[in-house]
């Protein structure tokens, strides 16, 4: 599971949340249902700048869902910029490595690639279309919700879509923040 923490979480989602707020509660509920599941998951959140990318581990594959993982949720700031293509490398490196049959790399976000040095528009969006590619030729599922309301617009040409449907292909979009959890 791939949490956008870059600076745009730091935008208010409702009258109520940050961004911040509504991927931390996210974080909590998926955390809860696959530790309760008992399938292998992990938990990184990602910014950068530039070329750096930035990974916070939340929850590794061995680490029990416990009271650290928690206190790391509980500590998330948003910091920096959006480069999701080394993101979902990074992801896709980590799952390639798992025994598990069946891998599904999740991204959450609340809109589209971007970064301070060019990568944005079509360079970002290329860029990270290519990496979910590449997770494909993997064998890895990625899948994308976003909370983005142009997500209409971009989702599709980064995860894919099977006859323009909204939802259907690598990702969904939540229109309601707050529905996220």
């Amino acid at each position: 599971l791939l949490a956008d923490l870059s600076l745009s979480t730091d935008a208010h989602a409702n009258d109520r949340q940050r961004v911040i707020e509504v991927i931390r509660d996210a974080l909590y509920v998926f955390g809860e249902a696959l530790a309760g599941s008992g399938d292998a998951f992990s938990v990184l959140g990602f910014s950068s700048i530039k070329r750096q990318l930035r990974l916070h581990e939340l929850k590794g594959f061995d680490e029990p869902w416990g009271p650290a993982t928690l206190a790391r949720l509980g500590a998330l700031k948003p910091g920096y910029y959006t480069r999701m293509g080394a993101a979902l490398r990074a992801g896709t490196r980590r799952l390639s490595q798992r025994p598990e049959r069946q891998r599904l790399l999740l991204l959450l976000t609340d809109g589209k690639p971007h970064d301070l040095d060019g990568y944005d528009g079509r360079i970002g969006m290329e860029d990270t279309r290519q990496a979910v590619l590449e997770a494909r030729r993997a064998g890895l599922l990625p899948f994308a919700l976003t909370i983005d309301a142009d997500a209409a617009q971009v989702m599709p040409l980064l995860f894919g879509s099977t006859g323009g449907q909204r939802g259907q292909g690598g990702w969904a979009q939540v229109r309601r923040p707050e529905d996220l959890p």
